[in-house]
């Protein structure tokens, strides 16, 4: 039996090893149960704030030097905000760039249509992107 209890102790398999092993798998368990509570809490609260969605309406090339771009925007209402209106060509380049400050409303939805002069012939007209201000 010595020769048993002497490579038990070699190898790490004694009462007192199996005793630290089931601590160290309850801190690591814990750590992560730790961890995932505060991501999901923190991506929780992250969604809070107010939405705004664009979309596209439509588009109308006047000549070479610019375009009509209509588009909606709804948002919270009593909220200003910004657009980004782009000019785009055959080869998706963009060649006409309008940023415009829409000012708050009590509409939920609203429309505009906006002129965004070009280098060059443009192909379509679309919003990039808007943001609250």
């Amino acid at each position: 039996m010595a020769v048993s209890s002497n490579l038990d102790e070699r190898y790490g398999r004694t009462p007192g090893s199996r005793i630290r092993d089931r601590r160290v798998l309850w801190i690591v368990a814990g750590a992560f149960a730790l961890i995932l509570t505060a991501w999901v809490v923190w991506a929780g609260l992250d969604g809070a704030g107010p939405a705004i969605e664009a979309r596209d309406t439509r588009h109308q090339i006047i000549d070479e030097d610019s375009i009509s771009v209509t588009f909606e925007v709804s948002l919270p209402t009593d909220t200003a905000s910004s657009c980004a209106v782009q000019a785009l060509n055959e080869s998706f380049t963009v060649v006409g760039w309008k940023v415009i400050d829409l000012p708050p409303s009590d509409d939920y939805t609203r429309s505009f249509t906006e002129v965004v002069k070009t280098t060059e012939l443009s192909n379509t007209g679309l919003i990039y992107r808007c943001w609250l201000t």
